[in-house]
């Protein structure tokens, strides 16, 4: 399947109300937002859309006004992944029929599958839609590392082209591209990681980031892929503190709190999360006063 997600992908937060219902009318000026600075894409309901702590239906209206809003201006992934197959068949098909372009598929959590399990989970996903998928192993979260030879094996079902690694492994990405065709799409899981991915012949970024610096980003990746190494890193290196600041605690919270900031009304994270302490809005609020955007 030839489809393109694009090289920056934004993984949206979900706005809530002070009620902690989700403000759907600041999800779509978000994603709006978004479009226009930077975002060839966006992941809706993945990790740093708090996808744990959304209902189903939740997860289905979010897929629906995001499509409405900015679906034909860029691609719209729904985050249909999860550690029950069944059930992520069955939101992944909700996610076809409300018009996403592709769904990314997290690993499944806390059950801890072999890699054959891995594999058969995916392949079931994969073969109940004609969404192109793309698969994302975070083993910091999941407490299972999706390795390169089931990448590969995996590679060979037609709609799963890409995969978002964030092991931290550039040794695990070197082999991922060794092992899987060309046009399969390597993806950035950490912002940090996205030039040296970049240099091992990854794709883009599923990015957090680029609420805040999208069109830096885009800069970056337009240098190196043009051949200006040297710009890359230094545009890599200015951004760098944003980068890191970003996941000073468990990502969306910090980054929740740096739009609250920007004047974006997202509001707090749902429970078990809790708003950043004193200390940490403080370094938010310097890295984004230092990076001039404050």
């Amino acid at each position: 399947m030839a489809f393109d997600f694009g090289r920056v992908l934004t993984a949206m937060v979900t706005p809530f109300k002070s009620d902690m219902t989700i403000d759907y009318e600041q999800v779509k000026k978000l994603a709006r937002h978004l479009v226009q600075s930077g975002s060839d894409g966006l992941v809706v309901a993945g990790t740093t859309g708090e996808s744990p702590t959304l209902s189903k239906e939740e997860k289905i209206e979010l897929f629906r006004v995001v499509v409405e809003e900015v679906g034909g201006d860029a691609v719209v992934i729904a985050g249909t992944g999860g550690n029950n197959t069944a059930a992520s068949v069955e939101l992944t098909q909700a996610a076809e029929k409300v018009g996403a372009d592709g769904v990314m598929l997290v690993c499944p959590y806390y059950n801890k599958p072999s890699q054959e399990g891995l594999y058969q989970h995916f392949k079931t996903v994969a073969q109940s839609t004609n969404l192109p998928v793309m698969l994302y192993n975070v083993p910091g979260r999941t407490a299972v590392n999706l390795l390169p030879q089931t990448v590969a094996r995996l590679s060979k079902i037609d709609n799963i082209i890409a995969v978002k690694e964030a092991s931290g492994s550039l040794d695990q990405v070197s082999e991922l591209r060794r092992s899987l065709p060309d046009h399969f799409a390597i993806y950035s899981g950490d912002d940090s990681l996205t030039l040296p991915i970049l240099a091992l012949g990854g794709k883009g970024v599923v990015s957090v980031a680029s609420h805040i610096i999208g069109p830096q980003i885009q800069e970056m990746i337009n240098a190196f892929n043009s051949g200006n190494v040297t710009m890359a890193a230094k545009i890599h290196g200015n951004l760098l503190p944003i980068f890191k600041v970003l996941f000073i605690t468990s990502n969306p919270v910090p980054l929740k709190a740096a739009l609250n900031m920007l004047g974006w009304q997202v509001g707090g994270p749902r429970l078990p999360l809790v708003e950043a302490s004193q200390s940490e809005k403080e370094a938010i609020k310097q890295a984004l006063a230092e990076a001039k955007l404050l």
